[in-house]
């Protein structure tokens, strides 16, 4: 028997008096569709196939319900009420629709009575929200099982990736005493190449055009900025510049990079702890394990503790034009935030750290958020020795973000060697020089 026909063989149940607010309408069904099929009925018809098709079935049985109750329910409540209880039933309840809005880059849930979303760099409010703390800890449950995850109050903090590259990030009591925190950030492929940054005005044509000489000579770049700065998508923008006969190995948190088009990439990825405390894999473990790799560039997706230390190693040790990105607010901060996170791993005097930075940077790339919540990508400066061994930056492109402008400081070294060597074109070198005048 169909799930339509189970429906139509029983009676109508009553709609509870004081049904008649959305919530309330909404749980009435959800319960009725449940009694109606029976709770091991409805498990298994999402288990036995895609949920696609168990959201069709399900959709079919809640219309016959609801136009049983002309009289209870509006008619113009029937849409959102379908919607709401398949996404609860079948998907990840409130926060199915951001999830499946390509406009929406992150959802954050605050407790189960706030959920926010950020859309073209804004934070917004959804009206939808948790019914209760339990119910987000379905939806968290939903997320984690097909992971292999768990999180509850022995383990109240997770990390984890999904299958389509989004990041969850998860805290629960005690840890969150006003309820489940939980943050998604979610992954988008539509950015891949500078010149797909350029027609977003994320940067200059003739920026761009630097940034992608600067990866085909090989120079080792670091970008930094903010949190949600835009740097993985600058980095993998980067990326996209390696020529095909490279092998590549990157190393990341959660795998974000995409390499859709190079044909030799070795995709690593680090791991936490397992329950019982074992099984962790760092992504210092990885640097040093990708040494052993023969990789002709290692792209490290952050830097961020000890492993900054093997890093720059890897850097002066043959792999150049390596790339990695990390947390700062300047360049020059970025400076400092190297030096102190090598001495995590190796503990010698700062000075030899940052003649060892010195030596295995070539710039410095800085990417941006601006008040209106637009990205762009900021600065860039050329990271030069002293006589004493100490970083010098100097300033190659500046960015007045007031403004929002550009200007060409001045000309890095590798420009030169890039016309002697046919990778420049005579016509972009006059260009960049135009620009400095």
């Amino acid at each position: 028997m169909s799930v339509l026909e189970r429906v139509r063989s029983q009676g109508s149940i009553p709609v509870p008096m004081g049904a008649e607010d959305l919530i309330g309408q909404r749980r009435w069904l959800k319960r009725e569709l449940i009694e109606r099929l029976g709770l091991k009925a409805v498990a298994a018809e999402i288990a036995q196939g895609s949920i696609g098709r168990a959201r069709v079935e399900f959709e079919v049985a809640c219309r016959s319900i609801l136009n049983t109750q002309t009289d209870r329910v509006s008619p113009e409540h029937h849409d959102t009420l379908v919607r709401q209880v398949l996404d609860e039933v079948c998907g990840l309840g409130p926060i199915q629709p951001l999830m499946d809005d390509e406009s929406v880059s992150e959802v954050m849930i605050n407790g189960p009575k706030a959920l926010f979303f950020e859309r073209a760099g804004r934070l917004e409010t959804s009206s939808h929200t948790f019914d209760s703390a339990e119910q987000v800890m379905i939806v968290l449950d939903r997320i984690l099982a097909p992971l292999g995850r768990r999180i509850d109050k022995s383990s109240p903090i997770v990390n984890a990736r999904l299958g389509n590259g989004d990041r969850v990030n998860a805290v629960v009591s005690p840890v969150a005493p006003q309820g489940p925190a939980v943050s998604i950030r979610k992954f988008s492929g539509r950015i891949t190449s500078l010149q797909r940054l350029r027609e977003l005005r994320a940067l200059p044509d003739w920026y761009a055009r630097l940034l992608s000489c600067a990866v085909k000579m090989r120079q080792s770049i670091a970008v930094a900025g903010g949190t949600g700065s835009g740097k993985t998508t600058l980095l993998n923008a980067l990326s996209c510049e390696i020529d095909h006969g490279e092998r590549i190995v990157t190393i990341e948190d959660s795998c974000e990079l995409r390499f859709d088009s190079h044909p030799h990439v070795v995709p690593l990825e680090a791991r936490d702890a397992s329950i019982e405390g074992t099984g962790e894999i760092t992504i210092r473990d990885l640097v040093k394990n990708a040494l052993r790799m023969r990789p002709d560039r290692i792209i490290v997706g952050e830097v961020r503790g000890e492993e900054a230390i093997d890093m720059l190693n890897a850097m002066n040790t043959g792999h150049p034009g390596s790339l990695t990105t990390l947390h700062a607010g300047d360049a020059r901060e970025a400076v400092s935030r190297l030096i102190l996170m090598a001495r995590f791993g190796m503990n010698l005097p700062s000075e030899l750290i940052e003649e060892q930075i010195a030596t295995a940077l070539d710039l410095l790339v800085m990417s941006c958020r601006l008040s209106d919540g637009s990205r762009r990508i900021g600065s860039m400066s050329e990271v030069l020795r002293s006589e004493e061994g100490r970083v010098e930056l100097s300033p190659c492109v500046s960015f007045d973000s007031g403004r929002g402008m550009w200007r060409l400081e001045h000309l890095p070294a590798f420009v030169e060697q890039a016309h002697e060597m046919g990778i420049a074109s005579a016509e972009e070198v006059r260009e960049w020089h135009s620009l400095l005048s």
